[in-house]
């Protein structure tokens, strides 16, 4: 147990001297007295909230619910704001600004006077950025999970957010809905603060981070406006003072085999793709290696046991009274698949932390004999349309679509499709394979949700509602459909995504794990020859050091500079 004397705040503010004479009469300016902060652990409450934010909204009020905690367990909390992610309003993708939060959250925690992190987000990018800063950093970090929304409703219908806006807005598209039903739908899609409630991104990488060991039992799945919601704020801000007596940091948990568990946890529930380049990101921080090849392995080993949408029926709410992550994990441990020795943020071993955890429902959260599906959720891809790979998730896909060949009909950016994708002189069956391009990484820039790209009018009024879709971009974890993401190289590198031609014959072979273009190489090297590259898009600012440093999607999209290992020096604060 450390003593007060070696804690980090303590060079601060427990030491002789002008500067932690300055520091004190600064603390006693801001209205604290003495016995209020000196000697006990300093905890930064590193808080998303934002007026834009509907995830995270709920935040201000959970900041407080930290602050107790933190102060019954005989700590000092000092909430900070950090930059928001708004997956909702921020153009052109948060994606872009994950690195950028990841570096404030690092730097922050780095250069003020604090032992310890309390780290609150869940909408989709804010989870690993916040987790990859505290890697990092080091310093003893718990995670709190905003909490999945209260599910929608319209008429007789439950609503999951994301999933169901694709749905109905094809209806409409259709001609099956019409406005009236829409301004309905808009009113009753999202109808509480808190992330999306199936197995988006949001509860995809708030799960990874429960299974990685970094929060207390439980939170994932708390919906946000739950009471319970409260007292795991709390009970957070308890343990995490704990944590720094202790002085059990990320380095301890983060480790190879917690990846291994988070990769086989998010791929067991049929998670959201976004998880594999977060999770790789992540790794990279904490000086594991993780790859495509670790997904795809781990991935033929593990059934979908979790039953929600957008690959099955239920909801989160559903899913945290079913037994919620603890329940689920015990799944995984039956299947022998987990690290049970590994320690937690609450536990000293994972296994400890699952003993007496419960399944209540077993249409929610399958046995192991009865799957959703026989393997992970997501398959990992290779073919010389993607030499450093891509990802598709299957299980959200209609079953024809997975073995297809079919001809190509290519849009090089995202307004062009949307501008003339109902064009019938384009000639697009539902045999067809729509491409897109320029949309990666760089050509984004930040690698958009543009993945489920929109199927032609005409075809959904037939009745078609999946195609084979191919791009370097990303989608929604809410989105669905037979669609092929994370194309590497992207093409605005000069990937074979950007040598793709309008009729040139494309197969996907799920099962065989290939997607090929029938080309042959001679051909392909003559269009090499002929690719220009585009001109860079950032002349200055965040832009500019975006793309100068940014990694490919199958490394991480981190900054090579971020992910590279190397010595930070404390400051010194004398």
């Amino acid at each position: 147990m450390r003593k007060p004397e070696e804690l980090r705040s303590h060079q601060w503010f427990g030491t002789e001297g002008l500067r932690s004479f300055s520091h004190r009469a600064r603390t006693r300016q801001l209205g604290y007295l003495p016995e209020e902060h000196l000697g006990k652990p300093v905890i930064a409450v590193l808080n998303t909230w934002s007026d834009i934010n509907p995830c995270h909204v709920h935040l201000r009020e959970r900041a407080q619910a930290v602050k107790r905690g933190v102060w019954q367990a005989g700590g000092f909390p000092l909430e900070f704001p950090v930059a928001t992610l708004s997956e909702t309003y921020q153009k052109p993708t948060p994606m872009l600004y994950r690195n950028l939060l990841a570096m404030e959250t690092e730097e922050l925690l780095r250069s003020y006077p604090v032992d310890g992190a309390v780290l609150m987000g869940g909408c989709d990018k804010s989870t690993p950025a916040l987790l990859m800063g505290a890697a990092s950093a080091d310093l003893p970090a718990v995670f709190v999970p905003a909490g999945p929304m209260l599910p929608g409703h319209w008429r007789t219908e439950v609503l999951g957010s994301g999933t169901d806006m694709w749905k109905y807005w094809d209806d409409k598209r259709a001609g099956l809905i019409g406005d009236c039903e829409m301004a309905e739908l808009e009113r009753g899609l999202a109808r509480s603060p808190g992330h999306c409630m199936t197995m988006g991104t949001a509860s995809t990488l708030t799960a990874a981070a429960e299974a990685l060991g970094m929060t207390v039992p439980g939170a994932s799945s708390i919906p946000a406006v739950d009471s319970g919601h409260d007292r795991m704020a709390a009970a957070s801000g308890m343990r995490i003072v704990d944590l720094v007596r202790e002085d059990l940091r990320p380095s301890a948990i983060l480790t190879r085999e917690a990846y291994e568990d988070a990769v086989a946890t998010v791929l067991a529930l049929g998670g959201s793709t976004n998880a594999v380049i977060h999770l790789i990101a992540m790794a990279g921080r904490s000086g594991v290696p993780l790859t495509l090849d670790d997904f795809d392995r781990i991935a033929r080993t593990v059934p979908v046991l979790a039953n929600l949408r957008p690959g099955g029926r239920y909801l989160m709410e559903d899913f945290h009274f079913a037994g919620g992550l603890p329940g689920f994990l015990t799944r995984l441990r039956d299947a022998g698949v987990l690290h049970l020795d590994r320690p937690t943020v609450a536990h000293k071993t994972l296994g400890e932390q699952l003993a007496g955890a419960l399944v209540h429902d077993d249409d929610v959260i399958r046995p192991l004999d009865a799957p959703l599906a026989a393997e992970g959720g997501v398959a990992v891809l290779r073919g010389n349309l993607c030499p450093d790979g891509a990802v598709v998730k299957h299980i959200a896909a209609e079953p024809h679509l997975l073995e297809h060949t079919g001809p190509a009909v290519v849009f090089d950016d995202y307004r062009t499709l949307q501008r003339t994708i109902d064009d019938p002189g384009l000639g697009i069956t539902e045999d067809s394979v729509l491409v897109l391009r320029g949309s990666g990484p760089l050509g984004g820039p930040g690698m958009p949700e543009y993945g489920m790209l929109p199927l032609p009018d005409h075809l959904l009024k037939k009745g078609v509602r999946d195609m084979v879709r191919i791009s370097d971009a990303r989608m929604s974890g809410t989105s669905y459909g037979a669609c092929v993401l994370h194309v590497a190289p992207e093409s605005h590198v000069g990937g074979p995504l950007a040598l793709v031609r309008t009729g040139d014959l494309i197969t996907l072979d799920v099962p065989a794990r290939t997607l090929r273009l029938e080309v042959d190489d001679a051909e392909l090297e003559r269009r090499r020859a002929q690719w220009q590259a585009p001109p860079p898009r950032y002349g200055r600012g965040y832009g500019a050091l975006y793309q100068d440093q940014i990694t490919q999607a199958d490394t991480g999209c981190d900054f090579r500079f971020l992910a590279r290992p190397g010595e930070v020096p404390e400051p010194y604060a004398g």
